[in-house]
């Protein structure tokens, strides 16, 4: 399970240069900052929806763990 967890770690980190998360408003500042602060803002985005993803995972995982042990 851990190995499981790292393996889709590492492959979200490095879809990191491929995803592109903004806004059109956010696309449209990046455009006037130029390449590099557009790539950092992006990474930035994902980095912050990153984490609320992490938190609903882990409360999905601990109920559904609760569950199945109650189950048994």
């Amino acid at each position: 399970m851990k190995r499981l967890i790292i393996v889709v770690l590492v492959f979200c980190l490095q879809l990191n240069g491929v995803l592109m998360a903004q806004c059109s408003m956010c696309t449209k500042t990046a455009q006037q900052l130029g390449e590099k602060p557009a790539q950092g803002l992006n990474s930035g985005i994902l980095y912050l929806m990153f984490a609320p993803f992490v938190i609903v995972g882990f409360i999905a995982f601990r109920w559904w763990r609760n569950n199945k042990n109650a189950e048994a």
